[in-house]
Formats: structure tokens, sequence, C-alpha cells
């Protein structure tokens, strides 16, 4: 499969799996365009033009040629300079990896991921927190992402990926959308009565029962397992955290458990406080389930040998 090729299906299942819907999808676009029509000079010279047929600023092909023909790639959760030095000692040891794919943005998509995090609007709205609310709330969290982005060296790893000629994408939202709507469309389902239930449901999961061995998760941090589930809320999508003061307002919905992939200390206090139960179903294998997804859309168009790195575990289900 070309490069561009692959790019393009990726972003579109990102689009397909998206919480927001494919309405709210268009909307964004529109306004991109309608936004860079009206730059001019420099600032039209200097937009991001991904913007017009890609709502997420943290997926990129960082550097390779889009009429690449791709074969094999080496898949990571993280990917840094020590995993493009692999991919060239893997290629000196005959295993000729053609494109190393990351899930956590870097380059240009680490540098603008936070504006993917207004889509947390959105999802807080669907599950009952007026739009107003959720945007006000979100607002200062962005903006506090987007100063601690400022000062990252973030070309670091795509310096290394173009002076080792190796080709390199990253594939973030699209894949947490993935791993949230597959959850999501599960747990609904089944419609787990206690926590506990919600658990053992998650640890059934290739992805999750893998990490029990290492990670120790998925486990309960907020609530217990006699406690009922109510309704659930799988949130691993929209680029990071969002603001702590969203639990506050998801008690006044029934919202009763959280799924996610991590939580800090702060957040953690805030659903205790509010009695909102918060099952960590962990990060790895949150994020190894989505990109499992990903891949597997990629496979059944193509045959592509993955070597999987950086806390990524491959499983196939297709």
């Amino acid at each position: 499969m070309k490069l561009g090729k692959m790019y393009e299906t990726l972003v579109q299942r990102g689009i397909d799996f998206d919480p927001r819907g494919k309405e709210q999808i268009e909307k964004y676009l529109k306004l991109q365009r309608e936004a860079y029509d009206e730059l001019k000079g420099d600032k039209k010279e200097f937009f991001d033009k991904e913007r017009l047929t890609n709502p997420f600023a943290d997926t990129r092909i960082l550097f390779g040629d889009t009429e690449l023909e791709v074969k094999k790639v080496l898949v990571g959760i993280d990917v840094e300079i020590g995993e493009v030095v692999l991919a060239d000692r893997l290629k000196q040891k005959g295993k000729e990896i053609d494109l190393i794919i990351a899930h956590h943005p870097e380059g240009r998509a680490m540098a603008n991921f936070y504006e993917v995090m207004h889509m947390q609007a959105d999802i807080l709205n669907k599950f009952g927190v007026p739009i107003n609310v959720a945007e006000g709330i979100l607002e200062p969290r962005i903006k506090e992402v987007s100063r601690r982005v400022m000062p990252a060296n973030y070309n670091r790893t795509v310096d290394a990926a173009r002076l080792l000629g190796i080709p390199l994408m990253c594939v973030h939202t699209p894949s947490d959308n993935a791993v949230t709507s597959f959850l999501q469309k599960e747990l609904d389902n089944k419609k787990p009565e206690y926590v506990k239930d919600v658990l053992d449901f998650l640890n059934n999961i290739p992805e999750y029962r893998l990490s029990q061995s290492d990670q120790s998760t998925p486990a309960i941090l907020a609530g217990s397992e006699k406690k009922r589930a109510g309704k659930i809320f799988v949130d691993m999508t929209g680029g990071t955290g969002g603001p702590k003061e969203a639990f506050e307002k998801l008690s006044h919905t029934e919202i009763g458990t959280i799924v996610g992939m991590h939580i800090s200390e702060d957040h953690l206090k805030e659903a205790e406080k509010n009695h909102i139960n918060v099952i960590i179903a962990g990060h790895m294998s949150s994020d190894s389930l989505g990109m499992n997804l990903m891949l597997d859309e990629i496979l059944k168009k193509e045959r592509i040998e993955v070597f999987p790195c950086s806390g990524f575990t491959r499983f196939v289900r297709i």
C-alpha cells in the first residue's frame, strides 16, 4: 500500500469512529476551509493545509514520500530517536522496514495536538453536560496544554528519521477514537450492572489480559467492585486529559462510571468527591487496542508485515 493511501485510510477510519459524528466533523472541516480562504500573505502560506481534509491535528505523515510502497512497518506507542535507530538496525539485519508508525504525536503533530481537545466539549455534551458549560470549563485547560507544549523540542525524532532516511507517521486521535468507539459500543450493549462486571469485561480483552501481568491494570481507582456502575462513559479520546471540573458537571448526569486510560491525582480526587466510579483500563494496553483496530483496517486492503515495539502489543481481529 502506498504511504499516502495508508494515511488517508487511517484518517477516514478516525472520522468513522469519532464520537462527535460525521456531521460535526464536516462542520469543522467547513470552518477550516472558510478560515483558510480568508487568510492573506504569510498567514495563508504557513497555514497547515492538512487541516482542510484531516480533522486531527495530532495525526500526520512527518517524513516520507506519499508514493512510497509500504510492506513492512515498525509500530510503537512512543517513537523517539531510540526507536528510529532501532528501525535502522533492523534494516541492517535484513528487515527492510519501510515505515515507522508512532501512536503518540511527534513533530508538528505534537506541537499542535492540543487543538483536538476541542472535541471533548462535544463529547461531554453528548453525555449530558450543556455545551456552553463544556466549552467554558475546557477552554482554560486547552490553553494550559498549549503553553506546556510551546517549549518542547518536538522535532528531534523527525530529524533523526530524516537523517536516516526512514519515513515516519503518527496516528493519535484516530486510534484513540477507535478504542473509545469499540469499548463504548460493547459496554452499551452489555449494560454491566456492577463495577466488577465492567472490570470483568475489560479483563477478557486480549490487550488488557496481557497488561495484568506487568501494569496491574485494569484497576478500580475510585469506587468499588460492589458499587453499581450506572451509565458508563468511556473517556479515551480528545488529545489528553480534560478539565478536572468535568467530574462535578458529570455528577449531575446519569454517568456513574468512567473508563479511562489514565488519570491524574487531582482528577481522581474530583471523581471521588463527586461519587463517580473510575476504572483505569491501562495506557499502553488501551493504545495498543486502538492501534490494532487501525492496523486491522489496513490489513483488510493489503498484506503488510508489522513489527511491534515500544509498548505496542499486536493482536489481530480479522
